[in-house]
């Protein structure tokens, strides 16, 4: 499978290659301070930097204080609930991986989290092989632009957030949805709000199918239709071809 437009494919970490182990404490720690838990809120902690998510939290503490007590609790959290690798990771990259276009793996926590939950599929991904979005996020257009040299409209991503959907579409990215099968999730809601067209309920509906139709809508402008997204290709970046 040779892709004619799309250059990077860019997978997020948690959430799509590895499972979900930020929603669950998000949540239990928000009702647990007495806040409601709702989309809006969802919507205005996942994929922000720490400190920023902290402070939408709505609940008592300074966001440094907050960041250390989630933090906290996560590790308590996966001591009955390890991260791990999702089923049909590697299938998935083993496709990916085949289009030919560039592959990166990204996410908000450094890049030591990376090596020790997915070292062994390093080889799947180019140089830097690994992007810590956490003082850029959601970090499309820096991922595509800054560190590989593309047009955003050249950069396909696939996540479980919606805000990172909401920036692709800003920017004219292609995107795959893969939201959180998390019951008090509101990630499939806001997707479809943002107007994402290609969700996903595993990893395995991410086939040459739907990468070849999502790289046909690029090259055609058609990614997201109705928005100034599509204009994107008519910035002016560098283009490392």
């Amino acid at each position: 499978m040779t892709l004619r437009h799309l250059r990077l494919i860019a997978v997020n970490i948690d959430g799509v290659l590895l499972n979900d182990t930020f929603s669950p404490v998000i949540h239990r720690f928000v009702v647990r301070r007495g806040g409601a838990y709702t989309a809006e809120l969802e919507r205005a902690v996942l994929s922000q930097p720490q400190l920023r998510a902290a402070a939408a939290l709505g609940v008592p503490g300074t966001p440094e204080e907050l960041v250390e007590e989630y933090f906290r609790e996560r590790r308590a959290y996966l001591e009955d609930h390890p991260v791990r690798v999702m089923e049909g990771a590697g299938a998935l990259l083993e496709r990916l991986r085949a289009t030919g276009a560039s592959m990166v793996c990204y996410g908000g926590l450094g890049r030591s989290h990376f090596e020790r939950h997915l070292g062994s599929y390093t080889a799947y991904f180019d140089e830097p092989r690994y992007v810590c979005t956490d003082a850029f996020r959601p970090g499309v257009r820096e991922i595509a632009e800054d560190v590989f040299g593309l047009r955003t409209d050249q950069a396909l991503f696939i996540d479980d957030v919606a805000r990172v959907a909401e920036s692709a579409r800003e920017l004219g990215a292609a995107f795959i949805g893969h939201p959180a099968s998390f019951e008090h999730s509101f990630q499939r809601q806001l997707m479809h709000r943002a107007g994402v067209r290609h969700l996903v309920e595993s990893l395995e509906g991410i086939d040459e199918r739907l990468v070849r139709t999502l790289d046909a809508e690029a090259a055609e402008g058609r990614l997201w239709p109705g928005t100034a997204g599509a204009a994107t290709a008519d910035r002016q970046v560098f283009v490392n071809v």
